[in-house]
């Protein structure tokens, strides 16, 4: 080890309280994006007395499969209420705050440098674990509060304006939420007068849907759409966008909008609405604005008139997915192509493309803008290994 490190076991004290009494219900874990989250495992018949008590200013991690993930889930728990992890993580606590702080400590955790280190480690192990002790010898460099005071200040400077971001995408997102339920739910929309349709005596029509204004329709999203499955990912690919590889390819996950990687495969997708078709994410929908190329458990809904983009992207949203009667528990292309849906006149929905359309817009600034702040988080925390003390 380096003469200006120290090993990490010299900072952090293991704490294994246990629920043995039953008090604590509030069960989390920690995905691979190193942020609690809400269980989501079946508990029923699990012996929780078992379960590790996570208190404030406590940290939680997995040691179980860090060199297959090449990543290491941990976490710094800042919640008042207590709470409870599985018996498979580890908890653990600084040993003095006057040492190291809690947040440093996290920081240098979560550096990517620290993952591949942890990931090559484990490489003895057949699942890719590591234990305790070893976890303990990962090397870290501990400066003086007062600097450690000062990086971690910068940091949370970028977090803070990325939880900021964060808000004002949900608030986006519940604007165009509400403007869709208001026209395409309640029926609201502005007729010839500008005055609310149904509010204002506007005829309305019998359906298989129900009531609808007269002159809508009801339609399977076959009718509207063209509706194709991602394939196999492209030969030449590349993990970054690149001179020779700038067509984003997309599959069937949630981290960065199920970005893969870029390619330079000339037959694309235009603008298109993708739904992931398999797994514990099915039904998770994404528009899509720029020309990209879908792989496998993606299937594609490419609407017949762009009007009905933004319509035909908040309409899939409020389908009810549940695998469509299929044994796997997947999405195909004919079930896809039967779910019913509301086709409205175009005039409305030429209107409404334009105002959703410019609430996508910020939402898409916005994400850039965040994507933009966490490479600069990545570039604070790969610096601390570097920086002069």
């Amino acid at each position: 080890m380096k003469s200006n490190y120290s090993r990490l076991g010299e900072y952090i004290n293991e704490v294994n309280n246990r629920n043995t009494n039953l008090t604590v219900s509030k069960l989390i874990g920690v995905s691979m994006e190193k942020t609690f989250i809400s269980s989501v495992a079946n508990t029923v018949g699990t012996d929780m007395s078992v379960y590790k008590i996570l208190k404030k200013g406590q940290f939680a991690c997995k040691l179980m499969s860090v060199g297959r993930d090449q990543k290491l889930p941990v976490d710094l728990y800042k919640e008042d209420e207590d709470a409870i992890v599985s018996s498979a993580y580890f908890v653990f606590e600084s040993i003095d705050k006057n040492i190291v702080l809690p947040d440093y400590l996290l920081m240098w955790l979560c550096r990517p440098e620290n993952d591949r280190h942890i990931g090559y480690i484990s490489g003895g192990d057949v699942r890719g674990g590591i234990s305790w002790e070893t976890f303990c010898n990962t090397p870290i460099r501990v400066p003086s509060i007062a600097k450690q005071k000062e990086i971690v200040a910068e940091y949370n400077t970028v977090q803070n304006c990325i939880d900021l971001n964060k808000q004002l995408i949900q608030k986006l997102e519940e604007t165009a939420q509400t403007i869709y339920k208001n026209w395409f739910v309640d029926f609201e929309f502005p007729d010839e007068n500008g005055k609310p349709y149904k509010n204002s005596g506007g005829e309305m029509v019998e359906s298989e849907l129900g009531e609808i204004p007269k002159g809508w329709e009801v339609k399977s999203l076959g009718d509207v759409a063209t509706i194709t499955a991602g394939g196999d990912k492209p030969n030449i690919f590349s993990p970054k966008n690149n001179n020779n590889c700038i067509i984003p390819i997309y599959s069937n996950t949630t981290e960065n909008e199920g970005l893969f990687g870029y390619t330079n495969k000339p037959t694309v997708c235009k603008k298109s609405v993708t739904i992931s078709a398999r797994g514990a994410i099915i039904g998770f929908t994404v528009l899509r604005t720029i020309p990209f190329v879908p792989i496998v458990r993606l299937i594609v809904v490419t609407p017949n008139n762009d009007n009905l983009l933004n319509y035909v992207f908040h309409t899939i949203q409020q389908f009810n997915y549940d695998g469509s009667g299929s044994a796997q528990g997947q999405l195909t292309i004919p079930n896809v192509s039967t779910f019913k849906v509301i086709s409205p006149q175009n005039e409305i929905l030429k209107k409404y493309q334009k105002i959703d359309e410019v609430i996508t817009n910020n939402i898409e600034i916005e994400k850039k803008q965040t994507k933009k702040l966490k490479e600069l988080q990545s570039l604070l925390l790969s610096k601390l290994a570097t920086i002069k003390y």
